[in-house]
């Protein structure tokens, strides 16, 4: 039976205490440097949440300032995405089998430079080259982060980190449209844009350092693994062709029906991966993904929950940025800051409510959840009913209720999904759980967005102008607004039932545990 059925909680720390690394070296000088190695992992993240969030208000200021197509404006976004997703496992494996700090220090070298060249660009070809190098960077960067930070903490500390980073990520991915929109507001739209991506250049070159002085250089590392290299090029091409049709999705006139075809070279690469990793196994070789981890009931469902509750977050950002900004005219700093509270929120519960993760998390997810729908829904009937002017400010508010909610799932599942994975092995759990959040961005922003745009190019169609004072264009938007944010608060209510059912098992597991010992 899964290990979650069968051990109790005071022995779920026994063991991850006797498997972590930092217990078993130095144990005073681990004990001084590990939450200022859990600084700069947590400073790490920001760096590559942010590029994903922050680049939804520059994408007008690059279209105006290079001449930029609408299907270069989407490779922008979606080449990060990409090329974030494809190199997730292999890296995550990588750093379990070989250093996760030395790939760290590459991963963070590799994105300021990468940085640079989107910051430099002078054709839009080049801005894409840079964001897909960007997404590569970011790949290798946030396995190793997530197994750091089990390799550093162990028990209830290891859910407050947790609850902590997962604060972190918040604000990341609230902050982001707040910074690029600052930046624009302050520098003008080609200065604003271009330093939204150089701020990462100094980032990386202050935290470097600390990088190298902080993190752990020893890890244990299970006898015996070698890295699957067919099986990891197999993988990398089904999450390829998986991600591509949602993130190729653009809703508008310049949208190709026949990206769905990829659909079927992805599922058979899916199934040719599974096929192979069996294989592998049993030829007592080390497989890229240990399917035994999809066992643990704590794990398969936190996966799950992951995946569709980040199919939901960021759309829903995209969407109210695309409507206050587009649809009522509002400009790029006001719509920036509407996430502030939002982001504020989501850090502070998260960070209070890491001290009971590690007994409550299952709880803590599905009120989480229900917390994030019932905000979304708030935002829905605020951008119908209110008037255009108070638009920012109410949705503001009411995103704070999502905030809440979000700041209770972001630590508490992450915690609760590796509670129990094997620390020599939490990299490429970590890692999948990446990938499942990178597919939930594409098909959220896939199936939003199109909704969204499918809305604003009927108003086209009709021959009406830009004019955002025009009541026509604003109920169009209205329209076209609620249509998408009903799939958020669709995607979210989905998301709900996975975190019942896996509260409710947890509550089980946990009524029959004094019968079986």
């Amino acid at each position: 039976m899964p290990r979650e059925a069968t051990s109790p909680k005071q022995r779920s720390d026994e063991q991850l205490d006797a498997t972590s690394p930092s217990s078993a070296s130095s144990p005073s000088t681990q004990e001084a440097s590990r939450w200022p190695a859990f600084a700069v992992c947590a400073a790490v993240a920001v760096l590559t949440i942010l590029d994903l969030a922050k680049v939804n208000v520059t994408l007008g200021p690059i279209e105006h300032t290079l001449g930029a197509a609408s299907s270069d404006v989407q490779l922008i976004v979606a080449g990060y995405v990409l090329a974030f997703g494809i190199l997730l496992v292999p890296s995550g494996r990588l750093g379990d089998l070989w250093n996760r700090k030395r790939l760290f220090l590459i991963g963070l070298v590799a994105f300021g430079l990468a940085s640079l060249v989107c910051a430099l660009s002078v054709t839009t070809e080049m801005l894409i080259g840079g964001r897909i190098l960007q997404g590569f960077a970011a790949g290798i960067l946030m396995p190793q982060v997530l197994g750091l930070i089990q390799q550093l903490f162990t028990g209830q500390e290891r859910g407050r980190a947790f609850g902590i980073f997962g604060a972190i990520v918040g604000l990341g991915t609230a902050f982001g449209p707040t910074i690029g929109g600052l930046l624009i507001g302050l520098l003008g739209e080609e200065a604003g844009w271009r330093w939204t991506f150089a701020m990462n250049v100094p980032l990386a070159l202050i935290v470097l350092p600390f990088a190298w002085r902080l993190l752990p250089s020893k890890q244990e590392v299970a006898r015996g693994q070698t890295l699957d290299l067919f099986g990891v090029a197999l993988l990398g091409l089904a999450v390829l062709t998986t991600m591509l049709p949602f993130v190729l999705t653009s809703g508008r006139d310049t949208d190709d029906p026949a990206r769905w075809w990829l659909i079927a070279p992805a599922v058979a690469l899916f199934v040719g991966f599974i096929l192979w990793e069996r294989r592998y196994l049993r030829l007592g070789k080390t497989p890229v993904v240990d399917f035994a981890l999809f066992r643990t009931p704590s794990y398969r469902h936190g996966v799950l929950i992951t995946t569709l509750f980040f199919a939901a977050m960021p759309v829903g950002f995209l969407l109210v940025t695309l409507f206050l900004q587009q649809g009522l005219g509002h400009p790029a700093v006001l719509v920036g800051a509407v996430s502030v509270p939002y982001a504020l929120t989501s850090a502070v519960v998260a960070a209070v409510s890491g001290r009971w993760t590690f007994h409550h998390g299952a709880t803590l997810v599905a009120v989480g959840v229900a917390l994030f729908a019932v905000g979304y829904a708030v935002v829905l009937v605020v951008t119908q009913l209110a008037e255009p002017e108070l638009s920012p400010y109410l949705v503001s508010a009411a995103l704070i209720i999502s905030g809440a909610g979000a700041g209770l799932v972001m630590g508490a599942n992450q915690m609760r999904m590796l509670l129990h994975v094997p620390v020599e092995q939490a990299g490429i759990a970590g890692s999948f759980a990446q990938v499942g959040q990178r597919l939930g961005n594409a098909m959220g922003l896939a199936i939003g967005s199109s909704v969204f745009f499918a809305g604003v190019a009927a108003l086209q169609v009709a021959g009406t102008g830009p004019d955002t004072s025009s009541p026509v264009v604003q109920e169009a938007y209205k329209a076209s607004v609620a249509g998408g944010l009903i799939v958020v608060i669709g995607l979210s209510c989905i998301t709900l039932v996975v975190a019942i059912v896996d509260l409710a098992g947890h509550r089980r597991r946990q009524r029959a545990q004094p019968a079986g010992e």
